[in-house]
């Protein structure tokens, strides 16, 4: 492909945690060099990288000898500052642009974008501070949900609003910045569709991915979801007209509610790969990490076909309370695959890997992983 970055280029990953990491595996597979810069001393992608930058985000130097390292940047969060992104693409082409990173990482101006794009979404007010909250709760009404404008992730910087009760706590959230106030949707299910897209438009959209989360993090992802085909449809329809409106380049997920009604709201887009899906890893010809690689380098995008039902467990740090977890007692079990993430402490809520488990079926595949997640723990010592 004329213009493409080939095995041999550099990529250079802003962020180096998990998601860091695997994309810097897909890139050593591929025959690529990797770059990572992360304020973070000894990140989990420094383990696969060639070099690292160990410095603030804004630190001028670093920005310096960041882009004079690569020949390509990438992220793989979207918590980094907006501004350092834009400055490095006057050295080297930013994939997704600065722009998407930009309007992806504030929630009003990503609701915005759903908006003027005719794409289905929960309702939602700006709530600027203490003032605009009452006006705001009267035009969504209650139960609903704050949020911080920006920088929020894993259900961190939301309060649930429930009755006045829960003011109090609004209130506290304001006083760290502007947030948004989104109406909460009775809910039959979530789903996640990811989406490559290339310089030239060309597409690649993976099957669709069924989600459940507990305490607002990801717990347990099963593919293909479990709806009907002209959901599955309505959901990949959607997912590209993101992809397109945004003027892609690279990797997104596009997650979204599946109402009471069987109606689809898009909630979120991540301009990543995402922890749904992980379990393209096994379960598709090209997983995420590899196709984000493709869409960044103007490689052709790889197929997305899926090879086999799957499911992906997160492994968090509560699973380490009483030492190693049991790794052996299931790694035996066929189609069963682990991933550790190489963080050094493991904390409460803290994502230190995952399971994935090919099946015959998705039901399977569900109750598989969960089964093989369940006996990591350790037996229950006897107190009596």
């Amino acid at each position: 492909m004329t213009g493409a970055l080939l095995p041999g280029a550099t990529i250079g990953v802003m962020g180096g945690g998990q998601l860091g990491r695997m994309l810097g595996q897909a890139a050593r597979r591929l025959g690529y060099g990797v770059v990572v810069w992360s304020p973070e001393p000894q990140p989990p992608a420094a383990a696969v990288a060639d070099g690292l930058v160990c410095e603030p985000y804004h630190n001028r130097e670093a920005e310096v000898a960041f882009a004079t390292a690569v020949d390509v940047v990438t992220f793989e969060f979207e918590n980094i500052p907006a501004d350092v992104v834009e400055r490095l693409a006057t050295w080297r082409p930013v994939r997704p642009s600065p722009q998407v990173l930009a309007l992806t990482q504030h929630r009003g101006r990503e609701k915005a974008f759903l908006r003027s794009a005719g794409l289905p979404h929960a309702p939602y007010r700006e709530v600027a501070d203490r003032a605009a909250l009452a006006p705001a709760l009267r035009a969504i009404g209650y139960p609903c949900v704050l949020k911080t404008a920006g920088f929020g992730y894993d259900g961190k910087g939301q309060v649930r609003l429930r009755g006045r009760r829960d003011l109090g706590a609004a209130r506290a959230l304001l006083d760290e910045g502007p947030c948004l106030l989104e109406r909460q949707v009775p809910l039959r299910l979530e789903v996640s569709v990811v989406v490559a897209r290339a310089a030239d438009g060309e597409l690649a959209i993976y099957p669709v991915f069924e989600n459940e989360h507990r305490d607002h993090v990801l717990d347990v992802t099963v593919v293909p979801a479990r709806i009907s085909d002209e959901l599955a449809a309505q959901a990949t329809r959607l997912a590209v007209q993101v992809a397109e409106g945004l003027g892609l380049v690279g990797l997104a997920c596009i997650e979204c509610f599946v109402d009471e009604h069987g109606k689809l709201l898009v909630n979120e887009i991540a301009p990543r790969p995402h922890n749904s899906g992980h379990v393209s890893i096994e379960a598709c010809e090209t997983d995420q990490f590899e196709q984000q690689l493709r869409a960044v380098c103007g490689l052709p995008l790889g197929s997305t076909r899926l090879r086999s039902p799957a499911a992906m467990a997160n492994l968090l740090g509560d699973l380490w309370d009483d030492g190693t977890p049991a790794f052996a007692r299931v790694l035996a079990q066929p189609g069963l695959h682990l991933h550790l993430y190489g963080k050094r402490q493991a904390r409460p809520g803290r994502k230190m890997g995952h399971l994935s488990l090919l099946a015959g079926d998705a039901d399977r595949a569900d109750a598989g992983v969960r089964a093989a997640r369940d006996a990591l723990r350790p037996p229950a010592r006897d107190v009596g």
